[in-house]
């Protein structure tokens, strides 16, 4: 079973990387998740979850939890009751193209701390550069814009999604 390490990583990056092992090729039939924070566990329990994976953690210390997702029948790409709709529902949205299109407003994500709100936008748009297929369009208007603008620590992520087929779209007149 492979083992990460993502102690110290922010969100949604241990979530990415456990989502990519288990989907591996040749992987194993699960993956041991290393953090440092309840969130974390929480979040990799709803993606396990919605893979249809099985999901335990230990709690070694206040900041140190062992995560374990094991592939489940889903995972596996075995129908169940459970399975079948969803998985048609998934194969539908592929065939007609409904990738979504997103709209970015501002360079920072909710209200409160700055530094939290440009973390939380930095962290979903690595998220969008992730989604496979990436969304049709990705729209940045008004203070968003500067997320697109040279210097900017989103811009790998967006090239990144562009290379990938996504659509990479900023209004002029915020830019300027």
């Amino acid at each position: 079973m492979k083992t990460l390490d993502m102690r110290g990583q922010p969100c949604p990056i241990p979530v990415v990387n456990a989502k990519k092992a288990l989907a591996e090729q040749n992987a194993p039939v699960g993956v041991v998740v290393l953090v440092d924070n309840v969130v974390a566990v929480q979040n990799l329990e709803k993606m396990a979850k919605g893979t249809g994976c099985d999901f335990s953690y230990t709690q070694e210390s206040a900041a140190h939890y062992t995560v374990t997702i094991m592939k489940g029948a889903l995972a596996h790409g075995l129908d169940t009751p459970d399975t079948v709709a969803p998985a048609a529902a998934e194969a539908v949205a592929e065939s007609v193209g409904c990738a979504p299109v997103v709209l970015i407003t501002a360079d920072s994500m909710g209200r409160g701390a700055e530094d939290l709100g440009r973390l939380l936008i930095k962290g979903f748009v690595f998220s969008l550069a992730q989604l496979n297929p990436p969304p049709m369009a990705v729209i940045f208007l008004n203070g968003g814009a500067h997320l697109t603008t040279e210097g900017a620590n989103t811009v790998p992520d967006l090239k990144t999604l562009e290379e990938k087929g996504g659509g990479i779209y900023t209004c002029g007149t915020c830019a300027n």
